[in-house]
């Protein structure tokens, strides 16, 4: 994710590695707090206040975990805090398909149909449920590296993945079978 020196350098007081290290972090920062919160004002936002917490906290940062473990740890902690100050929305905003030349327009409609009802079944999740999705298959966190994030024993994130898997699953077959959304 991010070179070690620039780590090294914005920590001992190079203000210009720390902004440069903020830039390189910043969309991976948005994208999170994005996939946690499924609202872009909400997410820039949390990102903000990530990237200024980071700024603020980066002496804090010990090389024994990951750069990008201890990042996603204070964006998550964001989000949830700030899913537990407000109820959750359904985005209503409309994608934009692009088609493409050898695909068929059907079948790109499905597609974005079916990423659709993904999404809003993932924002249906709990909130500790959601988190662990959201960094296993967006993230593609490591079992190993969602647990050290949110503080989780390994087996409770596991277990999380399991139920979170199953409600997904229930929830897309009833949307499939034209049930009722959230």
């Amino acid at each position: 994710m991010v070179e070690p020196g620039l780590i090294r350098s914005a920590q001992s007081g190079d203000r210009d590695a720390l902004i440069t290290l903020l830039r390189e972090i910043e969309q991976y920062v948005y994208r999170t707090a994005y996939y946690i919160l499924n609202n872009e004002q909400d997410a820039l936002d949390a990102s903000q206040e990530a990237l200024i917490r980071i700024y603020t906290k980066i002496q804090s940062y010990e090389e024994k975990a990951q750069f990008k473990t201890w990042v996603q740890r204070i964006v998550t902690n964001i989000c949830i805090d700030k899913f537990r100050r407000t109820k959750p929305t359904v985005s209503i905003e409309e994608h934009n398909l692009t088609f493409l030349g050898n695909e068929s327009v059907e079948r790109e409609v499905l597609s974005s149909h079916a990423a659709q009802d993904i999404r809003e079944a993932i924002e249906q999740l709990p909130e500790h449920h959601r988190a662990v999705v959201v960094l296993r298959y967006l993230q593609d966190f490591s079992y190993n590296e969602i647990a050290e994030s949110l503080n989780l024993p390994l087996n409770t994130v596991k277990s999380y993945l399991f139920r979170a898997r199953q409600q997904l699953q229930t929830m897309l077959q009833d949307y499939e079978k034209g049930g009722v959304r959230g």
